[in-house]
C-alpha cells in the first residue's frame, strides 16, 4: 500500500518530518498519483512550515497499535508516562468505532503524528470514511492529533465549551507539547474547530451503529464529554476516569465526585478510561477514583480547618494515596492546589 506525504521543516531550522496527507491511499503508485492529480491536497494548513518537497507517494508508514475490544470497536492504550521525545506524546487512550457507513474516532492523541498512526490503523481495517472525531475534553494529549481527520473531511464533536477552552489555551498547549516531545515529532500539529457542539446529549449514526454523547457539568475539566457505543455498550469516559495514572484535577473536586457517582449508578458493563485500562469493569472501575477524590476533598478540608497555608497544605493533602497511583509526584500537588482553592470558601 502507498500513501501521500509532504516533507515539512520548521522555518529556519533543521527539524523536518514527512507529514501524512490522508485520503490518497492506493495499492500501487499509479493509483496514488491518479488520486493526487484528480484532487490536489490543501497545503494551506501547513503554511507556517518550510515545504521541502511536493506531495509524493511512499509506502504506508507505521500504524498505531489497536486491539479489538468488541466487534467493530478498537482501542489503543497510551503509556502511563509524561510526554517525552522517547514516547512522542503517546500517553492517552484512543478508540475508533466502525459502522456500516463510516467510522468515529474517540480522542486523537497529542500530535499530528499520532493522528496519522490512528488513520493508518483504521485504513488497515476498513475503507469507510471517518465521519466524526469525538474529543472528550480539552487537554492537549487528547486533542492535538485531530487535524488529520479534519483534513480527511471528518466533523469534530466536542463539549459546547470545548472550542472556547482550546482557543484560550491554544498557544500554551502548542508550545508546551512541542517542548515536551521535541519539534521534529510535533511538526504538522495544530488545534481544530468544533463542528458539532454538545451542550447536553446527542446521538449520531455511523450506519447500523449509534454513538450516544453526553456533556457533563464541571468535573475533571469544564469540557468533559462521554461517548457510548450503543451496540456494545462500551462507554468512553475520557479523563473522567483514570486507571493507574494519578487523576489530574482541572475543574472541580466536588463536581467530579458527583459525576462519577452518577456514572457509577448507570447500567454500564465496561468503560475505557482516558489513561490506563484500556478496559475497566463497571462500576468496580470507579472505586479507586472515588476513593482518591474523597481523600483529596477530606484532607483539603482538614488542612483548611487547621489553618495551613496553601504551600504547606499541598505537601500533606492526599499523601496516603501515593502507593496507589503512578506519576503521583507530577499531579497530586496540582490537584491539592485546585481543591484547596475550591474548598477554602465553602
Amino acid at each position: 500500500m502507498l500513501e501521500l506525504v509532504v516533507t515539512l521543516c520548521l522555518m529556519g531550522g533543521d527539524a523536518c518530518r514527512d507529514v501524512l496527507l490522508p485520503g490518497y491511499e492506493a495499492s500501487e503508485v499509479a493509483g496514488c498519483e491518479r488520486a493526487l492529480s484528480a484532487v490536489p491536497p490543501d497545503l494551506v494548513p501547513f503554511a507556517a512550515y518550510d515545504q521541502r518537497s511536493e506531495p509524493h507517494c511512499v509506502p504506508v508508514g507505521e500504524a498505531l497499535a489497536f486491539e479489538e475490544a468488541a466487534p467493530g470497536v478498537f482501542v489503543h492504550r497510551g503509556l502511563i508516562e509524561e510526554p517525552t521525545p522517547d514516547n512522542g506524546g503517546d500517553v492517552a487512550n484512543i478508540a475508533f468505532v466502525i459502522g456500516d457507513r463510516s467510522v468515529a474516532v474517540i480522542d486523537s492523541g497529542a500530535a499530528h503524528w499520532v493522528g496519522e498512526g490512528i488513520w493508518r490503523a483504521i485504513r488497515a481495517r476498513t475503507d469507510l470514511p471517518v465521519s466524526h472525531v469525538i474529543l472528550t475534553h480539552m487537554h492537549p494529549d487528547h486533542v492535538l492529533g485531530a487535524s488529520v481527520f479534519v483534513q480527511a473531511g471528518a466533523k469534530v464533536v466536542g463539549h459546547a465549551g470545548l472550542e472556547r477552552a482550546l482557543a484560550d489555551r491554544r498557544e500554551n498547549y502548542l508550545q508546551s507539547l512541542q517542548a515536551l516531545i521535541g519539534p521534529d515529532q510535533f511538526i504538522g500539529t495544530q488545534t481544530v474547530r468544533t463542528d458539532i457542539a454538545i451542550s447536553d446529549r446527542g446521538v449520531f449514526d455511523l450506519g447500523g451503529r449509534r454513538i450516544a454523547l453526553r456533556a457533563w457539568p464541571v468535573a475533571h475539566t469544564g469540557t468533559d464529554l462521554t461517548a457510548q457505543d450503543l451496540a456494545s455498550g462500551l462507554l468512553f469516559t475520557g479523563d473522567l476516569v483514570f486507571d493507574e495514572h494519578t487523576p489530574a484535577l482541572d475543574g472541580s473536586v466536588l463536581g467530579w465526585e458527583a459525576v462519577l457517582n452518577e456514572l457509577a449508578a448507570e447500567p454500564i458493563a465496561q468503560v475505557m478510561p482516558g489513561h490506563g485500562g484500556p478496559l475497566l469493569d463497571w462500576p468496580e472501575g470507579a472505586a479507586p477514583m472515588l476513593r482518591y477524590l474523597g481523600v483529596l476533598a477530606a484532607d483539603t478540608r482538614t488542612a483548611i480547618a487547621s489553618g495551613l497555608r496553601l504551600g504547606d497544605a499541598v505537601q500533606v493533602i492526599a499523601q496516603s494515596e501515593a502507593p496507589h497511583w503512578d506519576l503521583f509526584g507530577a499531579y497530586n500537588a496540582r490537584n491539592a492546589t485546585v481543591a484547596f482553592t475550591e474548598l477554602e470558601w465553602e
